[in-house]
C-alpha cells in the first residue's frame, strides 16, 4: 500500500524576540541591552526576553526575581499589546502580498503556503528571504524562517538559524532531517511523553521510525499513529487562513498569595465575568470549563468539567468554577487563578483521515 505524500511549499515566519525587539526599536537606548518584558516587581513574571538577556538564562515564564539573580543588569519594560498588534498588522500585510493562505499562530509567527503565490516565484526559499528583508526594511525588525514541504518541518526549521536567519529542508532532505531530530521536537511530545519514550529507547526520529504502527498505537494511544506518519514526512495539515477558535480564557495573578478558597471566590467572580464578556464579544459559547490554579511554588494544576449544553452566562461559568475549586483540597497558597472555556460551538467535527503508507516524491522544485 503506498501513499502520495502531499508536497506543499510552506514557510513558517517567526519574529525574533518580538516583544523585546519592539521595545528596543521604540527606545534606541535599550538596543544591545539585556531587557525583559513584564516581570518587574516581586511577583512579576517575564513575558519575553531579549537575546542579550537570554545569554544569561533569562526566558519567558520565569519569575522576575530569578531573572534578576541570573542577570543583575536586567532592564524591565512594560508590555504594550496595542503596539504589538500595530506592528503585527504591518507584518501580516507583507505576507498577504505573497499569498492569501496565511495562518497566524500568534502576533509574532505565521504559516504561509506559497505553493501557488501572487509573485509567480517557484522558489519558497527566495520568497522567505524577500519577506524577511521587507520586514526589516519596512518595519525595522528581524525575522527568521523555516521552509519545507509541510507545517511541522517548516516550524522546526525556523528555529535553526535564529536570530535573523532561515533554513530550507528540501524534499530530498526531509527523511534525513527527521531521523536526526530530537524526539522532544515532535508534535505532542511533552516532558511526560519524552520520558516515556526515553524509557523505551526512543531518543531521535530515527529511533521512533524503528517502531511499528501497532507498537506506537499500543504504547502511546491515539498519538501513536501521528508519530508514525510524521516521522516519515507525512503531515498533511493545510495552512488555514481562518483558524477556528478552540478556547477562550482569562486569568489573574494576585499581589498576595491566597491561602483559602473563601478568599478566591470574589476573584473567580471577576474572572468569570471577563470570560463571559469575551464569549459574548466573540459570539460563542462552550461546554467545557477549566479552572487553572498556579501555586506559590509555581506548580500548575488544572481541573475541568464538561457540561451537556453550551454556556456563556457568567453565573453558570462561576458556579462550575466553584465546583472545580472545591473538588480537591488546595496543596499550597495560590498566586494565580484562571478560567477557560473550550469545546466551543465554533468547532466542527473532523472527518477521519485515511491512514496511508508512505512513498516520497522527490522531484519538486523548491
Amino acid at each position: 500500500m503506498t501513499t502520495n505524500l502531499t508536497l506543499r511549499k510552506i514557510i513558517h515566519v517567526d519574529m525574533d524576540a518580538f516583544y523585546a525587539s519592539v521595545a528596543q526599536m521604540d527606545n534606541p537606548k535599550l538596543k544591545g541591552k539585556a531587557i525583559a518584558v513584564g516581570g518587574g516587581g516581586k511577583r512579576g513574571v517575564v513575558s519575553a526576553a531579549s537575546y542579550e538577556a537570554r545569554k544569561f538564562g533569562v526566558k519567558s515564564a520565569m519569575a522576575g526575581t530569578l531573572a534578576v539573580k541570573l542577570c543583575p543588569e536586567l532592564i524591565f519594560v512594560k508590555t504594550d499589546f496595542d503596539r504589538y498588534n500595530e506592528i503585527s498588522k504591518k507584518i501580516r500585510k507583507i505576507f498577504y502580498d505573497y499569498t492569501d493562505l496565511v495562518e497566524p499562530l500568534s502576533l509574532d509567527e505565521a504559516y504561509l503556503d506559497v505553493t501557488k503565490n501572487k509573485k509567480g516565484n517557484p522558489s519558497a526559499s527566495l520568497i522567505a528571504k524577500e519577506i524577511r528583508e521587507r520586514i526589516f526594511n519596512e518595519v525595522g525588525l528581524t525575522a527568521s524562517a523555516g521552509i519545507s514541504i509541510n507545517k511541522f518541518i517548516a516550524k522546526v526549521a525556523s528555529d535553526y538559524n535564529k536570530p535573523n536567519g532561515q533554513k530550507t529542508v528540501n524534499p530530498e532532505e526531509v527523511i534525513a532531517f527527521l531521523e536526526q531530530l530530537d524526539i522532544r521536537k515532535f508534535y505532542g511530545v511533552g516532558k511526560v511523553t519524552a520520558e516515556k519514550m526515553y524509557q523505551k529507547g526512543i531518543f531521535t526520529g530515527f529511533d521512533l521510525k524503528q517502531k511499528s504502527l501497532e507498537y506506537l498505537d499500543e504504547h502511546f494511544g491515539k498519538s501513536g499513529g501521528s508519530y508514525y506518519y510524521i516521522v516519515r514526512g507525512v503531515h498533511n495539515s493545510e495552512v488555514k487562513p481562518n483558524r477556528i477558535r478552540k478556547s477562550l480564557a482569562a486569568e489573574r495573578t494576585f499581589n498576595k498569595n491566597l491561602s483559602s478558597e473563601i478568599f478566591m471566590l470574589e476573584k473567580l467572580e471577576h474572572i468569570a465575568e471577563e470570560v463571559s464578556r469575551r464569549l459574548l464579544k466573540s459570539n460563542v459559547a462552550g461546554k467545557t470549563v477549566t479552572l487553572k490554579i498556579k501555586y506559590s511554588d509555581f506548580t500548575l494544576h488544572t481541573r475541568s468539567k464538561t457540561l451537556p449544553y453550551y454556556i456563556g452566562d457568567k453565573d453558570v461559568i462561576l458556579e462550575t468554577a466553584k465546583d472545580l475549586l472545591y473538588q480537591e483540597k488546595l496543596s499550597n497558597s495560590v498566586r494565580l487563578l484562571g478560567i477557560s472555556m473550550s469545546n466551543l460551538n465554533t468547532e466542527k467535527k473532523k472527518k477521519p483521515e485515511l491512514k496511508k503508507s508512505v512513498s516520497v516524491q522527490l522531484r519538486f522544485e523548491f
